[in-house]
């Protein structure tokens, strides 16, 4: 669901609106940090020093916060053959299930990261000295996010209302765009 969709949720629209400060946030710093290190380089033949720690170290940032807004857009590949050839109230079942597993393995990943925190946090960077956990930190905050939204989705799965197919409607065939 989009940030502006009606149907979202207090929930989604702050995991949302979180996730795109932080890609915004990220992107325009790497950028402008990488800019400024090539033009400085072109212009006096130097460069910072630091220039290339802080990309390194917001680049996971990124990814993570574009994973979590994929998932909850659900942008990421999905096998649904079985969903389709079982009875709605199968279905039903199958998918709260599934969304329970996924999330309890994204909670899993979540706490064994949490657990990682103190053993990262000695390894510094080798010019800024910022700790490793600051990239473990984004990875654990996105497994977390990924598992309340799976949560939410087993909730939604579980309580939608049940939908008949209707086998008379003809599936829309894409036609080109150009």
């Amino acid at each position: 669901m989009s940030l502006a969709e009606p149907g979202a949720s207090l929930l989604e629209r702050s995991v949302t609106g979180v996730c795109r400060g932080v890609l915004w946030v990220s992107t325009s710093v790497i950028f402008v940090i990488l800019v400024a290190n090539t033009v400085l380089r072109y212009a006096t033949g130097s460069s910072l020093q630091w220039a290339n720690e802080v990309p390194e170290l917001l680049f996971p940032w990124l990814v993570m916060a574009g994973v979590v807004l994929a998932a909850q857009q659900g942008a990421h590949i999905a096998t649904t053959f079985l969903m389709e050839a079982v009875s709605p109230a199968i279905g039903r079942i199958v998918a709260t299930l599934s969304w329970l597993v996924v999330a309890g393995l994204y909670a899993t990943l979540a706490v064994s990261t949490w657990r990682m925190l103190e053993i990262v946090h000695d390894e510094k960077s080798p010019i800024l000295q910022l700790p490793g956990s600051i990239t473990y930190t984004c990875v654990m905050l996105g497994m977390g996010l990924l598992a309340v939204l799976a949560a939410q989705s087993a909730w939604r799965s579980w309580t939608a209302a049940p939908s008949t197919p209707d086998t008379t409607a003809t599936p829309p065939i894409p036609v080109a765009h150009w």
